[in-house]
């Protein structure tokens, strides 16, 4: 007899997006046994790391690595480059701008939200009005999420540097990439950013447990003068210790095999192929929505995410929204994969589809078949063929696509 709760066969689809899947190599990499991290094996390891993470952050300044949450990293930005009192320019793009945001709030400093409706980045217009209108300079940083989790909405990073250059305004740049590192373009040095904080569960493909702050020269002479309370989030002993491979306290010794792995990875691919393989996944799933009649949240296409896609759920004939979080349940439960949840004002309505990470064409068409069955069994009005959409498009952009397509062209 078979119990109606028994296990689910097959690997369960973590189709959020983030934490992502850990692949296999990885997870062996992990494995390792710890060693110890006074000595030389880990001083080796210590080093091929942090000279192997800035690549990936498209940097020649340091990274600090921390054992904490993407969290722990928004903290450590803050704490390192300002006072009690200083003002920061923040701009609500969604959920999580709004949570660096009550940090803000906690620690003592001033931030001065720009608002929006989550559907759009950050405008990078408005950030420059403000700071050439700040003529005492009252502002000393501007804060931006680069991909915002909640949304599937990605900010131009390099035109709101240009905007605070046209200002001419000093205050320091800090942008969140904890959903976008490894995953979209991003160019610390270039885009002269002060601060980047990134996380290790999403491009990175680790679990959750480690984070960063990406520094520059400037940064690093705000850090000291810089009057908040700092201890553990110092970058001084950190950057001292770093020097020789080390650090200050006992490091996450097993995820730093696994950072050195997934480095590795992106590595061998070829960043500029990661980020076009997730920008492929993207235009695919896009595809899908729109083949089922259904609305992407994010409303200019120059803002697309490669790394998720918010979906809007249809009304019915009252005018109100199908039940978002309904619908992920009977995901779940008929198909074992989580899809990501709207958060506060998305809550009920939006759910969000991750295509990040260690992600191919043949999960990416198991993921959209779930969603497209999904709607099926849970009865949300849809048309049918977004499945078969996007398996177009994604044969359409295959390199053996491509190729049939010049030589019919040719012909």
């Amino acid at each position: 007899m078979v119990k109606l709760n028994s296990h689910p066969a097959g690997r369960h689809f973590l189709q959020i997006p983030g934490p992502s899947t850990v692949p296999d190599r990885i997870l062996r990499a992990m494995d390792y046994p710890t060693i110890d991290h006074r000595g030389p094996e880990f001083q080796a390891l210590g080093k091929k790391v942090l000279a192997n993470i800035g690549k990936i952050f498209q940097t020649a300044n340091p990274v600090v690595i921390y054992p904490a949450s993407g969290t722990g990293a928004w903290e450590a930005a803050l704490v390192n480059t300002l006072s009690p009192g200083d003002t920061v320019l923040m701009y609500e793009t969604g959920h999580f701008a709004t949570l660096w945001k009550k940090m803000a709030d906690k620690l003592g400093i001033k931030p001065e939200f720009i608002g929006d409706d989550w559907r759009r980045g950050a405008d990078a217009a408005k950030i420059e009005a403000r700071l050439a209108a700040d003529t005492e300079h009252k502002i000393k940083a501007v804060c931006v999420v680069h991909n915002e989790t909640s949304t599937g909405v990605t900010s131009d990073i390099a035109a709101v540097r240009r905007a605070i250059d046209r200002a001419g305004h000093p205050a320091l740049l800090l942008v969140d990439t904890i959903s976008s590192l490894g995953s979209i373009d991003y160019r610390h040095d270039e885009w002269g950013v002060d601060v980047t904080v990134g996380g290790s569960q999403k491009g990175l493909m680790l679990p959750p447990g480690l984070s960063f702050n990406a520094v520059s020269s400037k940064a690093i002479a705000a850090s000291r003068q810089a009057g908040l309370p700092k201890a553990y989030w110092g970058w001084d002993d950190i950057l001292e210790a770093n020097k020789n491979g080390f650090w200050p306290y006992t490091p996450a010794t097993n995820l730093l095999y696994g950072l050195s792995e997934a480095c590795d990875m992106l590595l061998e691919e070829g960043l500029q192929n990661v980020f076009a393989r997730h920008q492929r996944h993207a235009a695919a799933t896009r595809a899908a929505v729109e083949a089922w009649g259904m609305e992407v949240l994010c409303q200019n296409p120059a803002e697309y995410s490669g790394v998720l896609t918010g979906v809007v759920m249809p009304k019915d004939a009252s005018g109100q929204y199908y039940n978002a979080d309904a619908f992920r349940k009977t995901v779940l439960e008929n198909f074992n994969m989580s899809l990501g949840q709207g958060l506060t004002k998305l809550s009920g309505w939006v759910f969000r589809i991750g295509h990040l990470g260690d992600f191919n064409d043949l999960t990416l068409m198991g993921t959209l078949a779930g969603v497209e069955m999904g709607f099926e069994v849970a009865g949300i009005p849809h048309r049918k063929g977004g499945v078969l959409a996007a398996m177009q498009y994604l044969t359409a952009t295959s390199p053996q696509g491509r190729r049939a397509e010049t030589l019919a062209k040719a012909a």
